[in-house]
């Protein structure tokens, strides 16, 4: 008996040491074992990465130096798996579960398929989980484990139930688990897991209503439910518990209802898809509540009543699409201030429209950014406004199958963007445009309407003129011609007497001269509401002193709006000089200020919007291009400024800082000078050898356009053109 015991001691201890011996020797050997047991389950290695660099004959301490695998510094096992976009294809074997240290796996964009084997929920470090892209099938049960943070299984082909142990991952942050073929209900588990921010199922087979324990996970940012078949409708109180809700993606399910009101109280809230559903009653007016949203679908439902006004408080908003409802009454004229939209539809195509009628509101012109407008298949009437003409971004307009009339305005021949023109099925009159943007056009846009004429290209008849006209045609074109003649000879006989009566009179000061023209009144909040709050989106540059931001007025105008930094020392000194030479000097080639707007805390000035930037920016772009032609037409722009500073004005100005980001192109590339901040006046009774530094000692920017050079002589202001040098830079 003794024996026997002392013998199974000796076992017992020999089994311990042996088993010790075997862990600390087999750390690294294990994680290199599955790792090569990874690749032989690989069919296909299309770059051949693994197969060049896994190898089987090296050491297992050259197991962290493979591609894709990374290795903890203190115990030097593999904690990182990243062999996502090499082209693979094979399966996972159960080895992998032997990776104990391992907490990243990445496995995204290859072409692995089977089943996600089971011994992977062994790994009790595991946070980060990515097989997106990929052919798995099966159950996704084994990926649960405690610690895991994000789970992206998306596009594949997972299967069955989602089951309720997922709540067991309850520090989950991220489940992406659309595109995939789960059926059945949504757990309700799923709202024990406080710590989602992000919850996407689209995609999916699920049936069944959503679970009002989803509603209360606090820290959701993205709901995503799209393309189920899920039923039901939506709780009242929707956004009670969910205040840092951003996107909300419910749309192609069965949902019924009404929308509710509440759905307000998700003050982030920036993208809201109910479309393809079931969804009736009214739309909220609260949805205006949402300052932030700038994307509002609730096309392809049962909505009725009219749109509320209140939609044009949403400032933000980029695309609101209501197509395929019942909804009527007149398009409310506020839609003008979603001057942010680049989509909006009210009616697609045939028998996809509502029941909107009324007249087309002249504000739709102050939607400068929109690109594809249709109010199709509805009951609106009367005439289509000009104002049309000033949606410069439009690519698509379909206002086909309505009760429209009068003429189709040739502003629209401005648009050179308009690709998709539509106004079929009409009642509108008169000559189609021939020009611009029409030349693209077919008869297809302007069929079924009472009495159009024009090209025959467009299968109407021609516009006919009476002889009556023709002969009164001819006849006021000759008027026209011999008027004309005697316009210009009266013009060139005032042109000679005015110059010769300007060189008897004295120069008056430049006190003595009034300004040109008075300035239009801009408010400051106007100001404001033009740039988006001074938001970082319509800043156009900074400078020394200040910032330049693109603004839109209320009129539909586009400015370029330059704020003063007032915490800057000479900032105010810069204002005031500016606003002395902008609202005295006028040229075609300086810089018009239109308005300016002044404060105790606030100083700005308000001048015509350049397109095209500064000369600076396309000096030095990669995909802008000057050619010698365009260059010295610049040139000679700036040459042009200057003499009229030096030569032409009452008292010689001298820009001072006269460099490339400070000369701005129009939408013709034609040079105009900014800037005049360090502007300097010359005395009339100095002399004309006077030498004098009047800007930086020895700073010339990069690329300068040597017209001005520094220091400045008078000698200069006499003879600018001498002083014009090619650039070549």
């Amino acid at each position: 008996m003794d024996r026997t015991y002392s013998a199974l001691v000796v076992m017992h201890w020999v089994m311990m040491i042996t088993c010790c011996m075997s862990m600390k020797h087999t750390d690294i050997d294990t994680d290199q074992s599955a790792l090569l047991a990874l690749k032989y389950h690989i069919t296909s290695d299309s770059l051949q990465i693994l197969y060049k660099n896994w190898s089987s004959n090296a050491p297992s301490s050259a197991v962290c130096d493979w591609v894709g695998v990374q290795c903890g510094s203190r115990h030097r096992r593999v904690t990182a798996l990243n062999i996502s976009g090499m082209g693979l294809r094979g399966t996972v074997p159960p080895h992998l579960g032997n990776l104990s240290f391992l907490v990243s796996l990445d496995m995204r964009s290859n072409y692995f398929y089977g089943t996600v084997p089971r011994e992977l929920s062994r790994l009790p470090r595991l946070r980060f989980v990515r097989l997106s892209y990929n052919n798995f099938s099966g159950s996704i049960a084994p990926l649960f484990g405690t610690k895991l943070q994000y789970l992206d299984l998306s596009d594949n082909d997972f299967g069955g139930i989602i089951p309720s142990s997922i709540s067991n991952s309850s520090n989950l942050e991220v489940m992406f688990l659309q595109l995939n073929s789960f059926t059945g209900n949504i757990p309700k588990e799923i709202g024990n897991i406080q710590t989602l921010t992000v919850l996407d199922l689209q995609g999916n087979y699920l049936v069944g209503s959503i679970p009002s324990s989803i509603f209360n996970i606090s820290m959701l940012e993205v709901l995503g439910l799209t393309q189920n078949n899920l039923t039901g409708s939506l709780p009242n109180d929707i956004c009670h518990h969910l205040p840092n809700l951003k996107e909300f993606w419910f749309a192609a399910n069965q949902l019924s209802g009404q929308i509710p009101p509440s759905v307000s109280r998700c003050s982030q809230l920036r993208t809201l898809r109910l479309s393809f559903n079931n969804f009736n009653g009214s739309l909220p007016k609260e949805l205006g509540n949402l300052e932030m949203l700038e994307t509002l679908y609730v096309n392809k439902n049962n909505l009725q009543g009219t749109i509320p006004r209140e939609i044009g408080n949403l400032f933000n908003l980029r695309g609101f699409v209501i197509s395929g409802n019942n909804i009527s009454g007149p398009i409310p004229k506020e839609i003008g201030n979603l001057t942010m939209l680049t989509a909006l539809d009210l009616g697609f195509g045939l028998f996809t429209g509502n029941h909107i009628s009324g007249a087309i509101p002249n504000t739709l012109g102050a939607l400068l950014n929109l690109q594809n407008l249709s109010f199709a298949n509805n009951q609106l009437e009367g005439s289509l406004p000009e104002s049309l003409g000033n949606m410069v971004s439009l690519t698509s307009l379909n206002l086909s199958h309505n009760y429209l009339s009068g003429l189709i305005p040739k502003s629209l021949e401005a648009i050179s963007s308009l690709q998709v023109f539509d106004v079929s099925s009409n009642y509108l009159v008169g000559e189609i445009p021939s020009g611009g943007c029409f030349r693209n056009f077919t008869s297809k846009s302007f069929i079924s309407n009472a009495a159009l004429c024009g090209d025959p290209r467009f299968e109407v008849p021609p516009c006919k003129i009476s002889k009556k006209h023709r002969l009164y045609g001819k006849k006021l074109v000759s008027l026209i011609l011999i008027l004309a003649a005697i316009f210009i000879l009266v013009i060139v006989a005032l042109a000679c007497i005015f110059l010769v009566y300007l060189r008897k009179i004295k120069v008056p000061s430049p006190q003595d001269v009034p300004v040109v023209a008075s300035m239009e009144r801009i408010s400051y909040y106007e100001l404001l509401h033009a740039t988006n709050q001074l938001g970082e989106s319509n800043l156009l540059g900074s400078g020394s002193f200040g910032s330049v931001y693109k603004g839109i007025l209320n009129d539909g105008k586009v400015v370029a709006i330059k704020v003063f930094n007032l915490q800057l020392e000479g900032s105010l000194r810069h204002f005031d000089a500016e606003c002395k030479v902008l609202c005295n000097l006028r040229h075609r080639n300086l810089v018009k200020v239109i308005s300016s707007c002044s404060n105790q805390d606030f100083k700005a000035l308000v001048l015509v919007y350049m397109p095209n930037g500064s000369l600076e920016t396309w000096l030095y772009s990669h995909h802008l291009f000057l050619n010698m032609s365009k260059r010295l037409n610049i040139m000679i722009d700036v040459a042009y400024a200057l003499q009229y500073l030096h030569q032409e004005y009452l008292t010689p100005v001298i820009h001072c800082d006269l460099k490339p980001s400070n000369i701005l192109l129009d939408e013709n590339l034609v040079g105009h000078v900014s800037d005049f901040g360090i502007t300097k006046f010359l005395r009339m009774d100095e002399s004309s050898a006077l030498t004098k530094t009047l800007a930086t000692i020895g700073y010339i920017a990069p690329g300068t356009l040597y017209l001005e050079p520094k220091p400045f002589s008078f000698y200069h202001l006499t003879k600018p053109f001498a002083l014009v040098h090619c650039f070549c830079t």
